[in-house]
């Protein structure tokens, strides 16, 4: 007896219900009053740029906020020059550069053994370092001062930028410790295995995927330095050494002769490098540390 093929089922259409329409999102009003404080305070922090860059451009040397009859470029013409902007802004470069420099190489070196190994001094030292972080730096100037007399470091540019870098240590470790703590140490176990020694190690393996870390560091620190008056303004006293933070000082008067326009450009000009520095920076940043993948296979 012949079997008879089953016809096949016909197939089983899936409707696919209507996406259902989507409520009106309600403000609530506490959301509504933190926007209005933000944008409260973004305005106050915008004018006093918008003040600057019309001040710089304007051909009335006025302390009001307004728009300028005229534009002009003068004041960008009187600024630009070998004493007034180009060496002051070459010192800060030199100061604030090699400062970050040292910054940034001892972070990291004081920060892998204090990641890494468990010591009895280990705590006591990190909270001398956090009280480091805010001590103000006007409170040692003093003590600093004499001892800057006593080993003739006055007027140093080398001593300036060592106590620099050394103000700036404390954040820097701290800093560089918490980023480290977040990298496993099954990747520089598995190093050690491949006979890897501990500077291969950390040069190797641990700073490349904290690379955000460092550029954190690095970004803080020289910005704390670029903006810094006080230290050099104590330690330095040739006109020729100062740096753009002491210069600007030039510009002010008790007399009410202060050229606004002069100052509203030089200060445009010094912060360039400080937007700079970010701007190339700041593509480190995005990647985040990828260690996802790392403890994998």
């Amino acid at each position: 007896m012949a079997a008879v093929a089953t016809p096949p089922a016909p197939p089983v259409s899936k409707t696919v219900p209507a996406p259902a329409p989507r409520r009106p999102r309600r403000v609530r009003p506490g959301r509504l009053a933190i926007n209005l404080v933000l944008i409260a305070v973004s305005v106050l922090y915008v004018l006093p740029l918008l003040w600057m860059v019309l001040a710089s451009v304007s051909d009335t040397n006025s302390f009001r906020l307004k728009w300028p009859s005229a534009l002009t470029l003068d004041n960008f013409d009187a600024v630009l020059n070998v004493d007034t902007t180009y060496r002051p802004m070459l010192n800060s470069l030199l100061l604030c550069g090699f400062g970050t420099a040292v910054t940034v190489v001892a972070s990291v070196l004081c920060a892998y053994p204090l990641s890494r190994y468990r010591s009895r001094v280990r705590r006591p030292f990190l909270y001398t370092i956090l009280f480091s972080t805010g001590l103000p730096i006007t409170a040692v100037m003093i003590p600093v001062y004499s001892m800057f007399v006593q080993v003739n470091l006055i007027d140093s540019m080398p001593g300036t930028t060592l106590f620099l870098a050394a103000s700036a240590l404390p954040f820097g470790i701290w800093l560089m410790k918490n980023f480290m703590d977040g990298v496993p140490i099954v990747l520089e176990e598995a190093a050690r295995i491949d006979g890897a020694n501990t500077m291969q190690v950390l040069w190797r393996v641990v700073l490349p995927l904290m690379r955000p870390g460092v550029v954190v560091v690095t970004i803080f620190t020289f910005i704390g330095m670029w903006g810094n008056f006080f230290v050099p303004f104590i330690l330095l006293l040739s006109p020729e050494k100062l740096p753009a933070s002491v210069s600007v000082f030039t510009f002010l008067s008790a007399h009410d002769q202060t050229q606004y326009g002069q100052l509203s450009a030089f200060s445009l000009l010094y912060s360039l490098p400080v937007v700079m520095l970010y701007l190339l920076l700041a593509r480190k940043l995005g990647g985040g540390f990828a260690l996802g993948g790392a403890l994998k296979g």
